[in-house]
């Protein structure tokens, strides 16, 4: 299992394992990059979780505040040698977990039709499926998702 920690954008690991996300999501989206990496900024992240095995930085996530109720899920990533191990799941659990514990009732997510272990993770995790929002409306790629908290 790993050790997860409350951070904030500021890590030096958060910042590390973001560049690979980046690195990856441009090689998945290709052209498309570009539009989704504007939404994507870390400036001022409050709410991040880092995991560490071994005191490597291996995982990430983190959410932002998405209205009154909801938090956004944002950067989630696990390092390739890393994925398969429950370190997604682990992260995930913990930005809800704090979430809930700062009174958010649901929290929603974008991820895209390329990254289908992504897609899996969150169904599992117990998201489901709904319209597109926001900067994601008309955007063929995107899939949204959403889950209540607390259950």
């Amino acid at each position: 299992m790993p050790r997860l920690i409350r951070t904030t954008s500021e890590n030096p690991d958060f910042r590390a394992l973001v560049q690979l996300l980046d690195q990856d999501l441009a090689a998945r989206d290709g052209a498309e990059h570009g539009y989704y990496a504007q939404f994507n900024t870390i400036a001022s992240l409050q709410h991040v979780v880092v995991a560490y095995q071994d005191d490597e930085p291996v995982g990430c996530g983190a959410f932002k505040p998405f209205d009154a109720d909801s938090v956004e899920v944002k950067r989630m990533f696990v390092q390739p040698a890393h994925r398969g191990q429950g370190v997604a799941q682990a992260v995930l659990a913990e930005l809800e977990q704090w979430a809930g514990e700062l009174g958010y009732a649901s929290g929603v997510l974008e991820t895209g039709k390329r990254q289908p272990e992504a897609i899996r993770l969150y169904e599992r995790s117990g998201y489901a499926r709904i319209p597109n929002y926001g900067q994601y409306v008309g955007i063929e790629n995107s899939v949204c998702m959403r889950k209540a908290l607390g259950r």
